[in-house]
């Protein structure tokens, strides 16, 4: 099916492929991350009407991505003689570095329906994640469709809450404002190229002759050399024996203050020095002292309670939380942030009366009608992709 969008009362444009159905006076485009994102932003926008690979309603067309739908291009495409892994072509950077569409089907068929979509847009709004990875998807798609100069807004939200989203497309952002997110964005995924094509290329090439296969990366191979560094100062490292002067007063137990005694003799002395004395308690302190909550679970906390709770590995913990978020059991579980938005203050409380059916214990001393929530729960301020 073929659809008209009526830009102004004098022109009409046609999309190949696409099927919109109302007329609209200025067509505005936004990009999601993924297509869970983006049904909800559609929801909101009341773009219901479904097409293939995205949604419209009004003057809102709702698309989405599929993460990195664009990538850097390989060596042999900026120069044939770059295919072969040699040693004399190392290293091999680019002038100017270039882009192609992600290879698989599913990929290349989207990139052309928002390629069409964006050229056709008179506005563009990024809803891609509100960090450095989003902005680098969307830009590299708005870079490949050839839409840089189009008006740009950027939707920054770290839930997906209907007050969040709403927040958020009442105070959009100009997407020049960005630029430096996505900069800096940009030289992570140009470092990785550089680090990875020449140092894999060097590393197999060299060792191979060796019949040895490495494995390395940007930031795997620094990890290992720490994880190495520590087991290499365990390996040699070299005990010394030490000595301490305990005693026991009525079946209490206390410890010299001097701490680590580096030889016997002088640990010796010290106690033929004590031994016949009283022991004269001079001083006693109390004090009170409040012990803060832990910081709700980013993902690093979460795996590692779930190995000391139930010997889960790393990766067993990930796997399950990835399908609880795809199965919307929880929220979204590859975060480094540990407090909430203030969009999801209102949601706490109903949470927490479905949650009494299964930890009546648990949850029957809270004041469900009077939660506090401090900084240490609620920060904007430490909320960027998602929250804890």
């Amino acid at each position: 099916m073929t659809i008209v969008v009526v830009l102004d009362r004098s022109e009409e444009l046609t999309i190949g492929g696409a099927a919109f159905g109302s007329a609209v006076l200025r067509m505005k485009v936004v990009l999601a991350e993924k297509p869970s994102v983006a049904r909800d932003i559609a929801k909101y926008l009341k773009a219901d009407k479904r097409g293939d690979g995205y949604l419209e309603g009004g003057d809102w067309v709702v698309t989405w991505a599929f993460g990195h739908l664009v990538e850097l291009k390989e060596p042999e495409e900026y120069n044939p003689e770059w295919k072969a892994w040699r040693l004399s072509a190392l290293p091999i950077i680019p002038e100017k570095f270039e882009l192609r569409s992600r290879q698989d089907e599913g990929a290349r068929k989207q990139l052309d329906l928002i390629k069409s979509l964006f050229q056709k847009a008179d506005e563009l709004v990024c809803a891609t994640d509100a960090g450095r990875e989003g902005e680098l998807i969307f830009r590299y798609i708005q870079q490949w469709a050839g839409c840089e100069g189009k008006p740009l807004k950027r939707l920054w939200i770290s839930s997906l809450t209907s007050k969040a989203i709403a927040k958020g497309f009442e105070a959009l952002e100009e997407g020049a404002k960005f630029d430096n997110l996505y900069q800096a964005a940009r030289c992570r995924s140009e470092a990785d190229w550089i680090v990875g094509m020449n140092a894999t290329r060097f590393f197999t090439v060299e060792y191979g002759k060796r019949n040895l296969l490495l494995s390395l990366g940007r930031v795997q191979t620094p990890i290992l050399a720490m994880i190495v560094g520590r087991d290499l100062e365990i390996q040699n490292f070299n005990s010394e024996s030490f000595w301490e002067i305990h005693s026991l007063c009525r079946e209490t137990k206390f410890r010299h203050t001097g701490g680590k005694i580096k030889s016997e003799e002088a640990a010796k002395a010290l106690y033929e020095k004590v031994k016949d004395s009283q022991l004269e308690v001079i001083d006693v302190q109390k004090k009170k002292e409040s012990a803060n909550p832990p910081l709700l679970f980013d993902l690093t906390e979460l795996q590692r309670e779930m190995n000391r709770r139930h010997g889960l590995t790393a990766d067993e913990t990930l796997r399950i939380a990835q399908n609880l978020y795809e199965s919307k059991h929880i929220t979204y579980p590859r975060t480094d942030s540990r407090y909430l938005s203030t969009d999801l203050v209102p949601t706490i409380a109903p949470l927490l009366r479905r949650m009494a059916t299964i930890k009546p214990k648990e949850i029957e001393p809270i004041d469900l009608e009077n939660l506090e929530f401090t900084k240490r729960i609620v920060d904007d301020s430490k909320v960027s992709d998602h929250h804890a």
